[in-house]
Order: C-alpha cells, then sequence, then structure tokens
C-alpha cells in the first residue's frame, strides 16, 4: 500500500501581476509558507516556464525544476488545459477560444490546432526532462454543442466525432508514450470527455492507448449527479491524478443542472473552496489508499465566495488532515498464529 503525497497546489488560479504570484521563485515561497510540498504548473506563461525551452533543453528544465526545489517544493505536473482544448473545437466556438492562443494563431482554426498540438506535444518532453510521470490536460469537444439531443442528432454524428478526436489525440498519446508520461484528461463539463460513458468511447477509438489516463476531479461530478465514488471503483487503474476540489449541487423549483443561464453565484450547481461543499473526501481518500494510488492530492481553487488566498491557506492544511498515511501492519496482527502448512491441513480435517 502507498501513501499518497501532499498537499500540492494547482497555480492556475493563482497566477497574476502582483507579488507574490507573478515570478515563480516568488510563488513558491508563498505555496511553501502555507505549508504545500508540491506545485502543479500550468505552460502559458513564459514568466513561470517557457515550455518549448523546457522540451527541448534539459538544461532549462533542471533550472526551473532547481527553483522549485530550492523552495522545498516538488513539480508534481504541467498542465496543458487550454492547449489541450485547442485540439478540438467545434467551429461554433472559434471565437470564444481563439483567446486561448497567441496572437498569430487567431482568425485561423487549422493554424491554431496546429499549434495546440505542438504545445501537447512540448509538454510531453517537457515533462520527461523534469522527471515527472504524469501531465493533466483537456480532450477539447467537437460534439459538445450536439450534448443535448434536440435537435434529434444525425445518425452517426457521434461515432464520427469520438473517431476524429481519437485521430487527433493518437499522435500525441504516442508522443507521451515516447516519453513514458501518462497523458491524464479531466473529464469537465464542456469536453467530450465529460463523464465516464464518453471516456470509454474515447478509450475504445484509441484502442486502449496505455497512455489515455484519467485526472479525478470530483467537482465536475457534483455538478453532473455522477457517483464520484463508484468512479473510483470502475476507473482506479487509470486514475492518475487527483484535484482536490469541492462543490455543492442545491437544486430549486427554478433550476437544477443546466443552472438557468446563471452567473456562477446563483447557480444551482457551484464550486467551492475545501470543507465548503458537499463533497465527501473522507471516502475520497479511503478509496484512493485503497487502490494505492501513488500520485499528489492537488488542491484546485475555484469558489465563487471565499477569497482565493483563503481557500489555499486552509486547503492545505484541510488536505493534509484527509491524508491516509497507510497502514503496514493488520489490525489483528497481535492475535496472529504461527504459519504452519500441515496445521492448517489439520484444521480442515486433511
Amino acid at each position: 500500500m502507498t501513501t499518497l503525497q501532499g498537499p500540492a497546489i494547482f497555480l492556475a488560479q493563482f497566477i497574476g501581476d502582483e507579488a507574490p504570484f507573478n515570478s515563480l521563485e516568488a510563488i513558491c515561497g508563498w505555496a511553501a509558507g502555507l505549508g504545500y510540498k508540491g506545485i502543479q504548473m500550468p505552460t502559458l506563461d513564459a514568466r513561470f516556464i517557457d515550455l518549448q525551452k523546457a522540451a527541448e533543453s534539459k538544461t532549462y528544465a533542471d533550472e526551473i525544476k532547481g527553483i522549485v526545489n530550492a523552495a522545498g517544493l516538488e513539480i508534481t505536473e504541467l498542465s496543458t488545459h487550454l492547449q489541450g482544448q485547442l485540439v478540438a473545437v467545434n467551429p461554433a466556438y472559434d471565437k470564444l477560444f481563439d483567446g486561448f492562443a497567441p496572437e498569430a494563431y487567431r482568425n485561423n482554426p487549422a493554424a491554431r490546432q496546429q499549434w495546440a498540438v505542438q504545445q501537447v506535444k512540448y509538454a510531453a518532453q517537457a515533462s520527461q526532462n523534469l522527471g515527472l510521470k504524469a501531465h493533466a490536460t483537456f480532450s477539447g469537444a467537437l460534439l459538445w454543442p450536439m450534448v443535448y439531443p434536440w435537435p434529434q442528432r444525425p445518425a452517426g454524428l457521434v461515432d464520427e466525432g469520438f473517431t476524429e478526436l481519437a485521430r487527433r489525440w493518437t499522435p500525441i498519446l504516442d508522443e507521451f508514450d515516447r516519453c513514458g508520461v501518462d497523458l491524464c484528461y479531466e473529464v469537465h463539463a464542456g469536453e467530450d470527455l465529460h463523464d465516464g460513458i464518453t471516456y470509454e468511447m474515447f478509450l475504445d477509438k484509441v484502442h486502449h492507448h496505455p497512455r489515455a489516463c484519467l485526472l479525478y476531479d470530483p467537482s465536475h461530478f457534483v455538478l453532473q449527479c455522477l457517483d464520484y465514488l463508484e468512479y473510483i471503483d470502475i476507473y482506479h487503474e487509470r486514475i492518475k491524478m487527483f484535484h482536490v476540489k469541492d462543490a455543492e449541487f442545491n437544486p430549486t423549483g427554478r433550476q437544477g443542472v443546466y443552472g438557468g443561464y446563471q452567473s456562477w453565484l446563483d447557480r444551482a450547481g457551484r464550486f467551492r473552496s475545501l470543507g465548503d461543499g458537499q463533497v465527501d473526501f473522507k471516502a475520497i481518500f479511503s478509496k484512493m489508499a485503497q487502490y494505492d494510488f501513488a500520485g499528489w492530492a492537488v488542491l484546485e481553487w475555484e469558489c465563487a465566495l471565499k477569497n482565493s488566498e483563503d481557500g489555499a491557506r486552509e486547503g492545505a492544511q484541510f488536505i493534509r488532515d484527509h491524508i491516509i498515511r497507510v497502514t503496514d501492519k493488520a489490525f489483528d496482527d497481535f492475535a496472529n498464529t504461527a504459519t504452519d502448512p500441515e496445521f492448517n491441513k489439520t484444521l480442515l480435517g486433511l
């Protein structure tokens, strides 16, 4: 059995223009001061990491790792959530997602998609240079505008969408395999991989690629009314990353899962700081221990109510309190009798 690692923090929601959130060295000092042991790094801000350079230069990757280690931290994983989103974009979302790409690739979906694919491949190589074993991303979505079958979806549309999604991701998965890194899709609303069934459909299309793994985040399943505990039972062999994020779902006579186009503050389903929502983290951490999850417990802070710095401070202690240091012996070992095959046969009347 393995005790999972943590607490760690995903930096995406904290990076900014003011100290200590505007440089890698400063933000690492801030995170370490709160009690975190690791950071998960987004890869679009060159102030923190130049992704291409980290992919092409082991020396540079070692320098980045050295800055983090000097603060007493480890890099848990890199993230290409925004770049992964651009691997597959339905034309309905072209304008909205253009902001995820550099200006040179906007208003040119084909060039933007090629850029995104290369970015995620760079992430595989950078992860290898940094000595990381897993990577976080989104699948992107070709089918999301058709998530609800009205108007009726044409026959074959869903199959064609997943065939194309797999065609785009297979070379990327192969690159991650070459680099010895698991590519972990965050199953998430807005992605074609948004629940277990869609993940299985994708997995079939990529021929159960060994690197097509999962980032587990229970908050997204609370908002879908999906059983997030059974999900671990079903997919634990593929779960290689863990976002610790809370959520709540409070339906009313006026709104439910779809949220009625309301802001995050006014939705029936919304994300919360750790401990303020409805997720049963005791059960989740128990299952992670049961299934020998060896990765990191990483705070992802998203809350419509609480200040982010308060959420980060409270989150470190919350994760620390929930990590189960696994036992190295059975609780009833005190009553154990010596192993004796002949005695066992006697008890069985053999």
